[in-house]
């Protein structure tokens, strides 16, 4: 059986495991210690390869930052592809904030008026109901600096077929961008889909389509 491995925060997924669950395949997702100044890359890595425990025909979903952690696991692990959602995409030894730096990011603006949680909510879940995004933000965990800082450790990306699922609409990782970042950094044309950063949340049915697909191709 296909085992979808979802990474970053286990409650974003939580609209898109029974979706996966109904089509008849196991799904694991995990909190990674986003919170713990002491827990790196690695860590993070460990904390979704104990999770996984002894499945295979792993399928290893990643969002956002998690695009750090995908590749450290299928490095280690039986993983048959690996898809990112909406992700980050390293160069070896090349931090967070200097993937950042190296490939001119910029979030598209928001209104400069807005409340922290409405600026939140305005550049990452604007698609997704109101009630909703708040109450992702109340079980999201503030990501700690270190981790964003340390080199990525590979020496190369694994050699397991990738698949990129872009979200057209995307504040915080502008469309215009990630099509060029993930072409220069994967050599792939990304797939995508309407929406903004968090697709799990703002489309989880649209989102589990997609992954089913990729899941069985």
């Amino acid at each position: 059986m296909t085992t979808f491995v979802l990474i970053r925060v286990a409650w974003q997924w939580s609209l898109v495991e029974p979706e996966l669950r109904d089509r008849g395949y196991d799904v694991v997702a995990m909190d990674l210690r986003a919170d713990d100044e002491s827990a790196g890359l690695q860590d993070y890595a460990d904390t979704v390869i104990e999770t996984i425990g002894g499945r295979t025909r792993l399928v290893i979903v990643a969002h956002s930052f998690g695009g750090y952690t995908a590749p450290l696991v299928c490095a280690r692990m039986p993983a048959t592809r690996m898809v990112l959602v909406a992700g980050m995409i390293p160069l070896p030894g090349e931090s967070a904030g200097e993937m950042f730096a190296n490939t001119s990011h910029q979030a598209s603006p928001v209104d400069a008026g807005l409340s922290e949680t409405e600026s939140m909510i305005a550049t990452f879940m604007h698609d997704v109901p109101a009630d909703l995004a708040r109450e992702a933000l109340s079980r999201g965990r503030d990501q700690a600096a270190n981790p964003l800082a340390e080199p990525w450790p590979l020496d190369a990306w694994p050699d397991v077929p990738t698949q990129f699922l872009l979200c057209r609409d995307d504040r915080m990782f502008p469309a215009m961008w990630m099509r060029q970042v993930v072409k220069d950094r994967l050599g792939i044309t990304p797939d995508e889909i309407d929406g903004g950063h968090f697709p799990a949340l703002g489309r989880p049915k649209e989102l589990a389509d997609r992954l089913e697909a990729y899941g069985t191709a």
